[in-house]
């Protein structure tokens, strides 16, 4: 099809996906959804008079013709852009399909399901336990020569426990992400992370007030993260909007920060072969040591910034690619057999702290300057630490800083990294964070 449709096309470049994907919800312990939902299509840019077009279809049989018509018109209203493609190259091996995951049975992924639901039981509680599996394939290709294909496949098994005693709502979650299906080690952690935040969360204290240690677990990074995945996009850069944009070369963060993108991860949730844009994959260096090395691009942003793309081109069915990060690596990497989550809140970084919080969970992330770093939030999930040790959840308050600030002098990395969606990451100590009560 990609041939039949580039013929047609000219100067062009095709994606055609499959996927299918299946989901189980149990809703208070009891199985209440399951469902299989299948979705194929074909997503194609063609270059034509120095401005660039897309179109889609889902049809089971596209027609040709009325695609690179529609693909045509939508580059007369496009912008100018010189758009090269890749010629043919070679691609990394990198394993992205798993037998165990695609042949599991509904009866399986049930299975796992009602085991988690088993284990987690409070009384008292709500337990919800999500499965989702996908199985897919992805081809590429372009009128440069350049072509490529993989299957795939993709296992999330998240997991919730809800606590509502008076006007108190509690709810602790944790997730596994990974190519095959959990191994019973894997759901071991799961289960452990869940009930070692739960236990210390029936005890609501005090919160802190003032610049105090912060620990924020990978699941409480998401504040700081998401203002580096920002300013290191290079959208951004070639929007003018990028705090780093002129910082290659120089050490903006403390020493002990290292920041990569890799689609070439051992086990990563995003690895793969080769970007949407028919781009090899390679790992990207985007922080080293605190020094600014690189950003991420896609064929458009690096024709536009005259720079080289990084193979972080995505796209859907339908609209124009774009950049998106793959598996996004805070701080170590991951060993090439992930370890069960380290036991201990925070990751063993709390031992020295006089008084401070641990932070599980923030509300309203994504909201405000987030380039610019600064962050001020609530806390949803949060535990107060007093002489090195959890004294219990702390409710009314909030924590604010800066992050490239807050970057600069960073206390330490836990021993507990692990994958939350696509990004890698282990717990991280910020000094003098403010922390307020409400």
């Amino acid at each position: 099809m990609i041939d039949r449709i580039l013929a047609a096309a000219g100067h062009a470049d095709v994606l055609w996906r499959r996927e299918e994907r299946t989901t189980i919800a149990f809703e208070s312990g009891r199985l209440k959804t399951t469902g299989i939902i299948e979705e194929t299509g074909v997503n194609l840019r063609v270059a034509t008079g120095g401005r660039v077009g897309v179109a889609g279809t889902t049809a089971a049989a596209p027609d040709v013709t009325a695609l690179v018509d529609r693909a045509r018109a939508s580059a007369e209203l496009g912008e100018q852009l010189d758009l090269t493609f890749p010629s043919k190259s070679k691609f990394p091996n990198v394993p992205t399909f798993f037998d165990g995951a695609a042949n599991a049975s509904l009866d399986r992924l049930i299975a796992i399901g009602k085991g988690l639901v088993e284990r987690l039981a409070r009384e008292g509680c709500q337990v919800n336990v999500a499965i989702e599996r996908e199985v897919g394939e992805t081809a590429v290709g372009n009128s440069a020569g350049a072509r490529g294909g993989y299957p795939s496949t993709g296992v999330a098994v998240t997991a919730d426990v809800v606590r509502i005693a008076s006007d108190d709502v509690l709810m602790i979650y944790d997730q596994y992400v990974g190519g095959d299906l959990p191994t019973d080690a894997d759901l071991d952690a799961l289960v452990r992370s869940i009930e070692m935040r739960l236990v210390p969360a029936l005890t609501i204290v005090t919160p802190p007030d003032g610049a105090l240690p912060v620990v924020f677990t990978p699941a409480g990074l998401a504040a700081i993260v998401l203002p580096l995945e920002q300013a290191l996009s290079g959208k951004t850069v070639l929007q003018g909007s990028s705090p780093l944009a002129a910082k290659v070369g120089e050490q903006v963060f403390d020493t002990r920060l290292s920041i990569s993108d890799d689609p070439l991860a051992p086990q990563g949730p995003a690895s793969r072969p080769f970007d949407d844009e028919c781009v090899a994959s390679t790992a990207t260096r985007l922080v080293e040591g605190g020094i600014v090395r690189a950003f991420v691009y896609d064929l458009e942003t690096a024709t536009r910034a005259k720079t080289r793309t990084t193979g972080n081109g995505h796209r859907g069915i339908f609209g124009k690619p774009g950049i998106r990060y793959t598996n996004l690596i805070v701080g170590n990497a991951p060993p090439p057999r992930p370890a069960p989550h380290a036991p201990g809140l925070g990751g063993g970084l709390i031992a020295d702290i006089q008084d401070g919080l641990v932070v599980d969970d923030l509300i309203g992330v994504g909201q405000g300057n987030v380039t610019g770093g600064g962050f001020s939030h609530p806390v949803g999930l949060a535990y107060r630490v007093q002489g090195g040790e959890i004294t219990g959840r702390v409710k009314d308050a909030a924590v604010a800083g800066n992050v490239y600030e807050l970057l600069k002098h960073i206390g330490g990395f836990g021993s507990d990294g692990r994958w939350l969606g696509s990004r890698w990451s282990s717990s991280l100590r910020l000094e003098g964070v403010s922390v307020a009560r409400r």
